[in-house]
Parts: C-alpha cells; sequence; structure tokens
C-alpha cells in the first residue's frame, strides 16, 4: 500500500502496479490486444534503433530518477535504465502497467494520466521520456530537476509510409513538428534533434502486429487488414523513420502558460485522437 503526506492510501495491483490516477482517464490507453501487438513488435527488435538511440541520449545525464510517460510496456526506459537509475513508468492502460511493472526491478510502474497532472513532486526526475506519447509541457517542466533533460520521439511523414499507403492507416500529420513545438516552447528550448532512419523487412506477423498496436487499431476492420496482409509477399518492407530531439527548461521568468498537446503518437503515426 502507497501512502501520501495527505493520509491518501492507494493498493497495490496484485500484477504490480499503483492505480494513482486522479479521476476518470482523458483516454482508456491501449486494449490488452494492442500492449500484446506492441510488445511482440519490439520484442522482435523492428524498433531497436529507436531504443538504442534513446539510450544513448539518456547515457549523457546524471544518474537518478527516469520517468517514462506514455510507457506502454516500458520497454524503452528498461533498455535506458543504468545500474544506479530507478524508473517510474506511467501510463493509463491497465494492461500496459501489468507488463510495465514486470519490465524491470528497479522501474515501478503507475497509472496517471498526464492531461490530469503527474503523481510527482516538484523537481524530482532526472530525465523524463516521451516516445510516441501524449506531452504537458508545463507538468514536464514541473516534475524535472534544474538541467534534467526531456528526451522526445516523435514520427515522421514518412514513417511505415508503405504500410500507410498499402493499408490505407492513419498518416503523420504534416505539421507535427511545428504541434511539437508549440507543445513545448513555453517552458524548453529544444538543444538537439537526431533524425532516426532504416529499412524494415517484416513477416505477415509483424506486419499485422505494427497495425494493432497503433491507432489505426481504433478505426479499421481488422479482417479487412489480415485479408490484405495476407497477400502480401514477404519480407515486407517498411521505413522507419522519427525524429529524437532532447529539450532543457527554460529559466523560470522565461517559462509561461500552460498547454498540453492532446495526442499521442504510435508507431505508426497518426493523428490526435
Amino acid at each position: 500500500m502507497l501512502r501520501c503526506s495527505q493520509g491518501h492510501s492507494f493498493d497495490l495491483a496484485r500484477q504490480g502496479y499503483a492505480d494513482l490516477s486522479a479521476g476518470r482517464p482523458a483516454h482508456p490507453g491501449d486494449t490488452p490486444e494492442m500492449v500484446a501487438a506492441r510488445e511482440a513488435l519490439l520484442t522482435a527488435g523492428h524498433f531497436d534503433v529507436i531504443a538504442a538511440a534513446v539510450s544513448g541520449a539518456v547515457s549523457r545525464e546524471p544518474t537518478g530518477l527516469l520517468v517514462e510517460v506514455g510507457a506502454g510496456t516500458a520497454h524503452y526506459l528498461a533498455r535506458a535504465l543504468r545500474p544506479d537509475d530507478v524508473g517510474l513508468a506511467v501510463d493509463v492502460s491497465k494492461a500496459a502497467l501489468r507488463r510495465a511493472a514486470r519490465a524491470d526491478p528497479r522501474i515501478a510502474a503507475v497509472r496517471a494520466d498526464v492531461w490530469q497532472g503527474l503523481p510527482l513532486r516538484d523537481a524530482t526526475a532526472t530525465v523524463v521520456l516521451d516516445v510516441f506519447a501524449p506531452r504537458s509541457g508545463a507538468e514536464f517542466a514541473r516534475v524535472l530537476r534544474p538541467g534534467g533533460a526531456l528526451i522526445v520521439v516523435t514520427p515522421t511523414v514518412g514513417h511505415l509510409r508503405e504500410l500507410v499507403t498499402d493499408l490505407s492507416l492513419l498518416g503523420v500529420d504534416p505539421a507535427k513538428r511545428e504541434r511539437l513545438a508549440k507543445s513545448l516552447d513555453q517552458w524548453f528550448t529544444q538543444e538537439s534533434t537526431q533524425l532516426l532512419t532504416t529499412r524494415l523487412g517484416l513477416t505477415r506477423a509483424d506486419a499485422a502486429a505494427l497495425v494493432g498496436m497503433g491507432p489505426s487499431a481504433w478505426h479499421i476492420d481488422p479482417e479487412t487488414i489480415a485479408t490484405v496482409i495476407g497477400r502480401m509477399p514477404e519480407p515486407i518492407p517498411a521505413t522507419l523513420a522519427v525524429e529524437l530531439s532532447i529539450w532543457r527548461q527554460k529559466p523560470a521568468h522565461e517559462a509561461t502558460g500552460h498547454q498540453v498537446e492532446r495526442s499521442t503518437d504510435s508507431q505508426l503515426g497518426g493523428t490526435p485522437w
């Protein structure tokens, strides 16, 4: 059981996570089927270039508390942890948190909605990770220590373009970079950006998992997708194309306003829900 200074108590679920959500989340998060598809794809190594880049960026920061928002299965957080780090995986999906709680003994998993506030004290996190996840510039700035790093991964317009075209999936907003800056630049300055690209060769099962773990899973008929994928010759080509950016807090007197970008980037890109 967890207890706060004001006497509120929160039970740990038997699967190992704590539900610290303040009211009903704005979105229910990934379904069990989406989480299973995500874990299959990540375990297969198709997104290892992202995990390696995130780990590399974290390695240049001081050790401490690493927080991943929209962590899903905590795949990227677990890969980035160093021996002296501890991790906190935050998500609204109970199905994802069941897996995140088992990702690494040093990771705690909590259910919370970034749009309603993170259950962290001010200036406690050394690094905040946001990989294809919702963004709240104000909350990220609040929980980061002075000098801490916000590491963000977003898809580019060309991300998985072959699947987007062949399967009529949701595409990436061409103004994604501008929306990212708008959601963060009141509190942060962009320190660097890195384009990550690689060519993927997918099995039909891989392609189905990619569709099943992204926002298109909410909008398309699974049987139709299965039929189309079943006709594709293997390996199915796809281009991974994302940007990794690192942000630092502005001095307090320069940071103004409160804005949350109410969108989620999936591995298939996607427009706001």
